[in-house]
């Protein structure tokens, strides 16, 4: 019985890191109705400045803000400076220039700190009280991080005058713009904050899986996976998905197909949600008269 609630806590640890990249995903979506296959590359790119950071002696929180703030401001340079002068392009070449992106990023990260695997050490283990039975530090980490996240996010678009205009331009920029919003530049924060967003999955990720270009390759598949199971159109969707999606895969890798048919698993919960129900459990259901 143990080992099974271990199994779910450890699910419930590891879907928080999915959930929050499958947000990133998302936010990336609303803004431009396509997938960022580059999201997972972004915040590999991003755990290795914060990693270059701590080995360089700054310690690990101020890092980790930096990191953010790095990352926040690179997703809405990106967007300006690449993704921008793609917005009237059909959709199969913005998909090309966003593989291109994924690779080039791969390219530099790996010319860069190398193609070694290097293990980090996980911030909450300083922080034994963390620790409650079943859950380790670093599991309760995650979670902790997330649910502030998550009320956090909730509260900007809840709350906030630009919250509300990101979700507007979003949803209807057309009429955004009429009212006054500047669209163009809610869209370059929206990728700002899934890039911010994915740079904390990655560092989430990174004592768990160790830091290497490829860290992130299964973890965005897990991710995509989540966002597609709750509605790639819905935010609190793909958190909901996320979760699901880590405990299912380590009850499956556990008890059903073994950990060697782990991603055959998930790739199989993606062409099921697609088939079936092609806007997941909560998307939104887009209905067009003619």
């Amino acid at each position: 019985m143990n080992g099974f609630l271990q199994q779910i806590v450890s699910g419930l640890a590891m879907g928080c890191v999915y959930a929050s990249l499958a947000l990133a995903l998302v936010m990336i979506y609303q803004t431009t109705s396509l997938v960022n296959f580059a999201q997972g590359e972004m915040a590999m790119a991003s755990t290795f400045l914060a990693w270059s950071l701590v080995a360089h002696g700054v310690p690990y929180w101020p890092a980790f803000v930096a990191t953010v703030l790095v990352s926040f401001a690179a997703g809405m340079a990106i967007e300006r400076l690449l993704i921008r002068r793609f917005r009237h392009a059909p959709a199969h070449s913005v998909i090309i220039v966003m593989v291109g992106l994924m690779i080039l990023i791969d390219g530099i990260v790996g010319w860069s700190f190398g193609y070694d695997v290097r293990a980090v050490d996980s911030p909450f283990e300083k922080m034994p009280w963390l620790s409650l039975g079943l859950v380790s530090a670093h599991q309760a980490g995650i979670g902790l991080v997330t649910l502030v996240l998550m009320a956090l996010i909730f509260c900007f678009f809840r709350f906030t005058r630009l919250g509300l205009a990101m979700r507007g331009a979003a949803l209807n920029p057309l009429s955004s713009a009429f009212v006054g919003v500047n669209v163009g530049l809610m869209l370059s924060l929206g990728w700002g904050l899934a890039a911010g967003i994915g740079a904390i999955s990655g560092m989430l990720t990174a004592p768990i899986v160790y830091l290497d270009p490829n860290m992130m390759l299964h973890v965005i598949i897990y991710a995509f996976a989540g966002a597609v199971l709750g509605g790639i159109s819905n935010p609190w969707g793909a958190v909901f998905g996320g979760l699901v999606i880590g405990v299912a895969e380590n009850l499956a890798g556990a008890y059903v197909v073994g950990t060697d048919l782990k991603l055959v698993f998930v790739l199989g919960i993606i062409v099921a949600v697609l088939t079936l129900q092609p806007n997941g459990l909560f998307g939104r259901r887009i209905v067009t008269r003619v």
